[in-house]
C-alpha cells in the first residue's frame, strides 16, 4: 500500500515542479561547470588485424615444359653407313620425333671404314651414344662388356618376346653378361645346291625338310649327315674325263667339278658346321672344341684325300669364278651360305637351277651357323628406359619393315616372315620356285656361342687362326692333330699375353 502512495506522489511533482520553474525569474548564468569528465573509454579493441591480404597471387604460371630426353643412335658398325640409305634412315627418325614429345632421337651415322675407332674413341671419352645398331656379333663384340642386359627392361614393360624363334632370342643371350639384344634382322645358313648338276649325275637332291633323311636314286633312306654329304659330294665331284671322285680312274689333277665347299667363311665358320663352340674356354684359356677338330680334319680330307672340297689353289682357279664365288659358276654342285647370298647380285645371274636344303647332321646334332644383325643400348646411357623406348621402337613390326627393305635381310620376327619372303622371292626370284621354309627351319638350330662371338687380341688371334688355315688349304700331307696342336699353343701365349 505504501508503494501505491509514494509512486503517486512522485507522479505529482512531476507534473508540478516544470510549472513552477516556468514562471520564476531568469536563471543567472551559472559558473561554467567544469565539463564532467566522462569516463575515459579504454580504446575499444579495434578488431584483431586479420592477415594482411598478400597481394593477390597472379596465376602461377603453367610449369615450364621438361626438355625431351635426347636419345643418340649411333650407325655405322654394320649396314647402314652408305650414302643411300641416309635418307630413309632419317625418315624413320622424324617419325618417331614427331610421334610424341618426351625423347628427341639424333640420328649419327658414321662410315664404317671409321665406325668402329669412333665409338670406341666417344666410350674411351665417357661420350657413348644410348643405342647402336644395326650391329652384328662380331661388332656387338669388339666392344665386349659395353652393352646393356636388355632382361630388367624387357620384364618391367613386359616386352612380348613370344613372337620369336625361342632360338632366337637365346641366341642373344651371353653368358655373364645377360640379353644383349633382341631379334631383328636374321642371315640363317642352309645348303644351296645345283639341281642341273644333280639331275645330270641322277642323284636325288638333299633333304629339304630338317629331320628327313637323304633318300637316293634307289629309293635306299640315309640320314641325312656328314658320312651322306661327303658321299654324295664325291659323286658330284668329276675330272676332265668324266670320272667322278669315287671312281678309281679319278684324276684329281684334272677336277672340273666339286661336289661341296664351306664358302666364304673362315675356320670358325668350318668348326661350328659341325658343332657350335669358341676357342675361348669358360676361364679364358685357349681350346679347340671336339667338334671343330673333327670338322678341320674332315675338311683337310676333302681337300687332299677324297678331293671333294676345292683346295685353295683349285679355289681361285678359272672355272670356278662366278659373281657370287665358286657356286655362282655353276661347276659347284652344294654350298654351305647364309642367307644374304640368296640374293640378286650373286645367283641373279646364273644359267643353272638352283634350291635350298636342310643342314646336315654331326652326331646327331645340327648346326646351322647364324649371322644377325640387331640394336643394342651401351650400358653407358643414362636414359635406359627412354633408350628402351626408342629401341622398341625400331623393332616394331611396322618400323622394322621398313628398316629392313633399307639394310636388307630376313626378318626375325615371325609374323613377318611369309609375306616377307614371298615377295623377296618375287622381286629377285620371279621365274623360281624356292623352298623358303628350309631358310626359317634353319632358324631353330643357330650357334650359341656363337662363330663371330669375342677373343682376346681379337685381330691378333683372327691373323693366327687364318695363317692356320692358309696352310691347311694350301698344304698336303699335314699331321692335322700336330697342327692344330701348335694352333692351340699359339693362342694360348696370345691369349695370356693380352691379359698383361
Amino acid at each position: 500500500m505504501k508503494a501505491r502512495r509514494l509512486f503517486a506522489l512522485l507522479v505529482i511533482l512531476a507534473l508540478v515542479l516544470p510549472l513552477i520553474a516556468s514562471c520564476g525569474p531568469a536563471p543567472t548564468e551559472a559558473p561554467a561547470e567544469e565539463p564532467v569528465e566522462e569516463p575515459v573509454e579504454e580504446p575499444a579493441e579495434e578488431p584483431a588485424e586479420e592477415p594482411a591480404e598478400e597481394p593477390a597471387e597472379e596465376p602461377a604460371e603453367a610449369p615450364a615444359e621438361e626438355e625431351a630426353v635426347e636419345i643418340r643412335w649411333y650407325v655405322g658398325l654394320g649396314a647402314g653407313s652408305d650414302e643411300p640409305t641416309f635418307e630413309p634412315q632419317q625418315a624413320v627418325v622424324d617419325e618417331f620425333n614427331a610421334s610424341q614429345d618426351e625423347i628427341e632421337l639424333i640420328l649419327e651415322i658414321v662410315d664404317n671404314e671409321v665406325a668402329y675407332d669412333t665409338l670406341a674413341t666417344q666410350i674411351a671419352a665417357g661420350n657413348a651414344p644410348d643405342v647402336v645398331g644395326p650391329v652384328g656379333v662380331r661388332g656387338r663384340d669388339s666392344f665386349k662388356g659395353a652393352w646393356l642386359d636388355l632382361q630388367p627392361l624387357i620384364d618391367v614393360q613386359g616386352y612380348d618376346l613370344s613372337s620369336f624363334d625361342p632360338a632366337m632370342v637365346e641366341f642373344y643371350h651371353v653368358a655373364e653378361e645377360g640379353q644383349l639384344g633382341i631379334p631383328f634382322a636374321i642371315f640363317p645358313s642352309f645348303v644351296i645346291f645345283n639341281k642341273d648338276l644333280f639331275d645330270e649325275a641322277g642323284l636325288a637332291y638333299p633333304p629339304q625338310e630338317y629331320g628327313a633323311p637323304y633318300v637316293d636314286a634307289d629309293g635306299v633312306e640315309l640320314e641325312w649327315n656328314m658320312d651322306t654329304l661327303r658321299e654324295l659330294a664325291m659323286q658330284l665331284t668329276v675330272d676332265a674325263n668324266g670320272n667322278d671322285a669315287t671312281s678309281p680312274d679319278f684324276d684329281p689333277e684334272s677336277i672340273v667339278q666339286f661336289g661341296w665347299l664351306n664358302q666364304w667363311t673362315d675356320p670358325r665358320g668350318i668348326g661350328t658346321f659341325f658343332g657350335s663352340g669358341s676357342l675361348v674356354d669358360p676361364d679364358g684359356n685357349a681350346q679347340i672344341p671336339e667338334e671343330w677338330r673333327d670338322a678341320w680334319k674332315w675338311t683337310y680330307e676333302g681337300y687332299w684325300t677324297d678331293y671333294f672340297i676345292p683346295n685353295a689353289p683349285y679355289e681361285g682357279a678359272e672355272f670356278l669364278q662366278g659373281p657370287g664365288g665358286a657356286f655362282s659358276s655353276g661347276n659347284l654342285a652344294m654350298v654351305h651360305l647364309h642367307m644374304w647370298y640368296v640374293a640378286s647380285w650373286a645367283l641373279g645371274e646364273v644359267d643353272f637351277a638352283w634350291d635350298l636344303g636342310a643342314t646336315p647332321s654331326y652326331n646327331g646334332v645340327v648346326t646351322s651357323k647364324m649371322h644377325a644383325d640387331t640394336f643394342g643400348i651401351m650400358r653407358t646411357t643414362e636414359h635406359p628406359d627412354e633408350a628402351f623406348q626408342v629401341l622398341t621402337y625400331l623393332l616394331s613390326e611396322e618400323v622394322a619393315s621398313d628398316l629392313l627393305n633399307i639394310y636388307g635381310g630376313m626378318p626375325a620376327r615371325l609374323s613377318m616372315q611369309e609375306e616377307w619372303l614371298t615377295n623377296y622371292g618375287a622381286t629377285n626370284f620371279p621365274d623360281m620356285d624356292i623352298d623358303w621354309q628350309v631358310a626359317v627351319d634353319s632358324m631353330a638350330y643357330a650357334d650359341n656361342p656363337n662363330h663371330e662371338s669375342w677373343m682376346p687380341s681379337f685381330l691378333e688371334t683372327t691373323d693366327r687362326y687364318n695363317e692356320f688355315w692358309n696352310l691347311v688349304s694350301n698344304e698336303p700331307g699335314l699331321d692335322m692333330d700336330v697342327e692344330i696342336d701348335t694352333l692351340l699353343a699359339d693362342l694360348q701365349t696370345i691369349f695370356e699375353a693380352a691379359e698383361d
